[in-house]
């Protein structure tokens, strides 16, 4: 394997949402440097870290309609059903909820866990409570977008955490959205929850880690039972 290959698989590509905050960094990094030395190396191990953060690896996405893909990199922190939040329109029955904490060294870029039409984006201002806590889930910021399916609406929902301040949504209502395609990103720690038409099945279970893009979360129909086996105890 050449060395330039070799590079490609190590260095994952950035972000573009990412590129003023290395800057910033490394630009502080370097001032900081000038009062003492061990404070520029100090500031470049943030700036890495930083780069690392706002990683945009790519990924291999399982294409069906029977299933649900992770939307996060995480830890599945919820697997059972919720009322979805009002502004979702998904009315005030209890409906399957899978969940998805970020913490600020998981990769934050999101994307859509179905393929389908977005008939709606929702954004509700809140606190910033941790996103680990449930009623996080009601009180904190977010942003949702809702798929159509053929077998009823998905949402997505971005949950601002203790640490993220700025949700960053680049889906537009009325579009097309491909399974696993990038929507946007959460900045530093935060939550997706997934919202589900009643029956789905869910395959994962809380205490695993999901990779977005990749990792499926819930099936459909028969498709539930072949996915059974990704389901956590």
């Amino acid at each position: 394997m050449s060395i330039i290959n070799s590079v490609r698989q190590t260095l994952v590509p950035i972000h573009k949402a990412g590129y003023p905050f290395v800057l910033v960094f490394f630009i502080a990094a370097i001032l900081l440097g000038q009062v003492w030395d061990a404070l520029f190396w100090i500031g470049l191990i943030f700036t890495l870290w930083c780069a690392y953060f706002f990683r945009d690896p790519e990924r291999t996405t399982p294409q069906s309609d029977n299933l649900v893909i992770s939307p996060a990199d995480g830890k599945i922190s919820f697997v059972g059903n919720a009322v979805p939040p009002a502004e979702l329109g998904l009315g005030d029955e209890a409906r399957p909820r899978v969940s998805v904490f970020m913490n600020v060294f998981d990769c934050h870029v999101n994307r859509s866990p179905v393929a389908g039409t977005i008939s709606k984006i929702a954004y509700k201002p809140g606190e910033f409570l941790s996103a680990d806590l449930d009623k996080a889930s009601q009180d904190n910021e977010r942003n949702a977008i809702v798929v159509d399916t053929r077998h009823g609406p998905v949402a997505a929902v971005q949950i601002a955490g203790l640490v993220a301040r700025r949700i960053v949504c680049w889906a537009e209502e009325k579009n097309h959205i491909a399974q696993g395609e990038r929507f946007g990103l959460i900045r530093f720690g935060s939550r997706v929850d997934i919202y589900l038409p009643a029956g789905t099945q869910s395959c994962v279970g809380v205490g695993q880690r999901a990779v977005a893009g990749e990792t499926v979360i819930a099936a459909f129909g028969a498709d539930a039972r072949a996915n059974a086996g990704f389901r956590t105890r």
